[in-house]
């Protein structure tokens, strides 16, 4: 398990994280979404050793991260703009990462390299940028590592590969208990990807839930009320985060369980009702309206 306990990090006068904790349990995905600056690439640096935070730490399994060879062995770090040695094929830098990780299996990723049709020998520096994230993707696949920490995870990828790539998560997760912690600006992406959710904003964290959990508290309710007393009346009883009126159609986002929703609309009386399933997108700005932020703003996508 990975564990970030009361992290603060300050670059001059810029406040990148204040008092964030998280956890991602082993064997599932974790998910960090937020806009530029909200301090997810911070919060990855800091997960991997690079940073010091200011405040608080990162442990895996309980041993702290920072300054700590033994651990960080244990993770690969794929940063939005990872480097790669000048002329250098995917075949050499597998050759160097083999040297760094005593696990890394050079069979596995030359197979890969050749499932996805990147040759080895061609320098990666003349790849399209979709090609250099599958190449760093496979590179942190094959370290054999117990964590996959990777910042804008499909940035570039085409959809054949998104899902592709996906699918190797899934492989892996099943076949040795790897635990990607990814990071994105579009929630859309994660959606049928992640079992854990965390929401940054401003340096903070906004929520951090399952999803499963997620998708259970939080429901669209369009109906037609037979009166304006029923309409009070289901105001009166739910947390309403939204509510989208045509003509007589209230399009309701309810802060409740289907079943909660369901019982009560039974005891009064409306034209028409039905409950529908949020979208993760629809589930944050429900979740997060009560604080008072604009999410809309917040999510790409």
């Amino acid at each position: 398990m990975m564990e970030a306990i009361n992290l603060s990090k300050s670059f001059g006068k810029v406040r990148a994280l204040t008092n964030v904790s998280l956890t991602a349990r082993e064997h599932e995905i974790f998910g960090l979404i937020g806009t530029n600056g909200a301090g997810k690439s911070t919060f990855l640096r800091i997960a991997a050793g690079i940073l010091k935070p200011d405040e608080g730490c990162v442990l895996y399994d309980s041993c702290p991260v920072w300054n700590n060879p033994k651990v960080k062995e244990r993770f690969f770090y794929i940063p939005n703009d990872f480097y790669f040695f000048p002329g250098a094929g995917a075949r050499e830098m597998g050759k160097y990462f083999s040297g760094v990780y005593r696990r890394f299996d050079e069979t596995k990723y030359l197979n890969s390299l050749r499932d996805f049709s990147l040759n080895p020998d061609t320098p990666v520096q003349e790849f399209s940028k979709g090609m250099r994230r599958l190449v760093s993707v496979l590179l942190g696949i094959c370290a054999g590592t117990d964590y996959l920490l990777l910042d804008e995870t499909f940035d570039g990828l085409d959809p054949v590969n998104r899902q592709a790539v996906k699918s190797l998560f899934a492989t892996e997760m099943e076949d040795r208990g790897l635990t990607p912690v990814l990071t994105s600006h579009n929630l859309r992406e994660l959606e049928d990807l992640c079992d854990h959710i965390g929401l940054l904003h401003e340096g903070g964290v906004l929520l951090s839930k399952d999803l499963d959990d997620l998708k259970q508290n939080a429901f669209r309710v369009q109906c037609v009320f037979s009166s304006g007393e029923d309409e009070d009346r289901v105001k009166g009883h739910f947390r309403i985060v939204e509510d989208v009126v045509s003509g007589r159609l209230h399009s309701m986002v309810i802060a409740a369980t289907r079943e909660q929703i369901e019982s009560y609309f039974r005891g009064i009386d409306t034209i028409y009702a039905e409950i529908l399933p949020l979208s993760l997108e629809e589930i944050f700005i429900a979740q997060t309206k009560s604080a008072g932020y604009d999410v809309r703003k917040m999510i790409a996508g």
